[in-house]
């Protein structure tokens, strides 16, 4: 068994509760704490090492969206026997007979990584790789709430919103799924629109907690099932070229893309509004939608989010078309929007409209 978890949850001894486990159950294990903030290849390559000379044959991934995507490709590299992590970073990486065993506990409710079949590495140029792994094998999720407790409240809020706006990319997305995935990913934004303010008011809320790390789990399943959209497009580009928190570029572009949005599947707003109690099913959709939306901004004023991009400069926009662009393309947005509708949104986002 090898626990893979960051620096500050091992200095804190988060880890030590499941050790004892281990070791009440006589499970050999070996522990693995070199990860910081950004997973990055040369981190993996260490984990894989460790992985294959420890022999393990599961994996306990501890901590937030760095560690669980270290450890899917730590997974994957121990399962292939490849320790030059470098060659494991590629658009789709396919594991035969799928990849070591995965147990997910996460230690932030947000980017549902605890299901998610992608993962974010830093190659050796410091560039960021998206990596798709094919044969992920996250066997189970445990969702404590006690891990989330203590987070600054910019750490809950930014992550809070992140889950929201999976949730909602779900909702509207054009691809065909199941009933089943279209009323979880209802429920993720519901269970954001019920629980963030109570968490900015009483961070202590053990309740409000669990049902964001449920929420955060449904919005891993959206991102799974019905991949993401153009509010995740326009804060990767943003976020990226400006520096600023994916978290918080999320909250700066929801309101005017929804917006735009709002007469390209307004009959999905309309039933998310309904289901979030913000409308009856007798509203006419316009009502409903508009409804939703004004929920939507009444959200991020209590979370305290800015409404102007200030950071936003003209001159970058042809870059930042480009960038969205691209990154769009494996998404699966209601409509796929032209450069000069891009450009439109670019100033709604830095105007704060």
């Amino acid at each position: 068994m090898l626990l893979v978890t960051d620096k500050i949850l091992y200095s804190l001894g988060h880890h030590e509760k499941i050790l004892k486990s281990l070791e009440a159950n006589n499970i050999k294990y070996t522990v693995f704490s070199n990860i910081s903030s950004e997973p990055t290849v040369k981190i993996v390559s260490e984990g894989i090492d460790v992985a294959i000379n420890c022999k393990a044959d599961c994996i306990i991934a501890l901590g937030g969206g760095s560690v669980l995507d270290t450890c899917k490709m730590i997974a994957a590299g121990a399962k292939l026997q490849q320790r030059n992590a470098k060659k494991l970073l590629k658009k789709f990486l396919f594991v035969s007979g799928k990849t070591l065993p995965i147990i997910a506990v996460p230690s932030t409710a947000g980017t549902g990584a605890e299901i998610t079949v992608g993962a974010v590495v830093m190659n050796e140029r410091g560039v960021k790789v998206s990596t798709v792994v094919l044969g992920l094998n996250i066997t189970y999720v445990v969702l404590d709430s006690e891990l989330t407790v203590g987070a600054p409240e910019s750490v809950t809020v930014f992550c809070g919103i992140d889950a929201l706006s999976h949730g909602l990319e779900g909702c509207i997305a054009d691809i065909q799924t199941s009933e089943e995935d279209i009323l979880k990913s209802r429920e993720c934004v519901k269970l954001v629109f019920e629980n963030l303010p109570r968490l900015i008011s009483n961070p202590g809320d053990i309740d409000a907690r669990q049902n964001m790390c449920l929420a955060a789990y449904y919005g891993g399943n959206a991102i799974n099932k019905q991949l993401a959209g153009y509010i995740h497009a326009f804060a990767h580009s943003i976020g990226a070229l400006y520096h600023i928190p994916h978290g918080k570029a999320i909250g700066l572009c929801l309101i005017p893309i929804v917006s735009f949005h709002k007469n390209i599947c307004k009959d999905k707003l309309a039933k998310l509004s309904v289901y979030c109690g913000f409308s009856k099913e007798t509203d006419d959709e316009d009502t409903a939608v508009s409804r939703l939306i004004a929920a939507f901004e009444e959200l991020l004023k209590t979370c305290g989010f800015e409404r102007e991009c200030e950071q936003l400069d003209k001159k970058d926009y042809k870059k930042l078309v480009n960038m969205i662009n691209a990154d769009s393309i494996n998404y699966s947005p209601p409509k796929t929007l032209s450069d000069r509708e891009i450009v439109l949104l670019l100033d709604e986002i830095r105007k704060g409209r």
